[in-house]
């Protein structure tokens, strides 16, 4: 089976967790969480096949997202007491998320058939990795943390850029999306060492 496929039904796994979580901290009912988790695992690669007019979108073509979005809505219910215990390897699998997510929106971008613009592919990346959480946020009346707290997106916006610029390097071709990922990857967990975030203006 494709990594990149396994990796992607991981990353809807832990948004959806994270969404529900997040849901429950708002004292939102069953509905109102699996909604949340639906929104966060999926919004991001749903807003990208929507502007790019790629429809039935992704998760209406294959339907395991639902289910593995359910499943994740599930564990975050049942483990909610324990939520401090996997707090860590959540974050593990966010961040690898984010990585797989922005270089799969880049490629999908980047394939689209009407040629678009490098800053628009990569504004698509961005969103496919970022942008669910984002809805998240702001249905549960929060500001999305990525517009405010530690560096987020940032690595999503450089990792999609060094994806688009290495695909015009013949020799690193077949490497592309691995470089990209670990990129990614690796500069997210320095933000996160460091506590690092941008300048706020007073």
């Amino acid at each position: 089976m494709d990594i990149f496929y396994i990796v992607d039904l991981i990353g809807v796994f832990v948004f959806a967790i994270s969404g529900a979580l997040a849901a429950r901290d708002k004292k939102l009912d069953l509905f109102g969480i699996f909604i949340i988790a639906f929104v966060t695992g999926l919004g991001g690669g749903t807003l990208r096949d929507v502007m790019l007019g790629r429809t039935p979108v992704f998760w209406m073509q294959a339907p395991v997202y639902v289910s593995i979005v359910f499943l994740g809505f599930l564990f975050a219910v049942i483990f909610r007491k324990k939520k401090h215990h996997f707090k860590k390897p959540l974050l593990v699998f966010d961040t690898i998320g984010i990585a797989f997510f922005t270089i799969i929106g880049t490629e999908i971008a980047l394939s689209f058939h009407y040629p678009l613009h490098y800053t628009i592919v990569v504004a698509i990346g961005v969103m496919s990795a970022c942008f669910g959480g984002v809805i998240r946020d702001i249905l549960c009346n929060e500001i999305p943390i990525i517009f405010h707290k530690e560096i987020y997106a940032i690595p999503c916006v450089l990792g999609s850029l060094m994806f688009v610029g290495i695909k015009e390097i013949s020799f690193l071709h077949e490497y592309t999306s691995l470089i990209s990922i670990l990129f990614i990857i690796v500069f997210r967990y320095i933000v996160i060492k460091k506590s690092l975030e941008l300048p706020k203006i007073d």
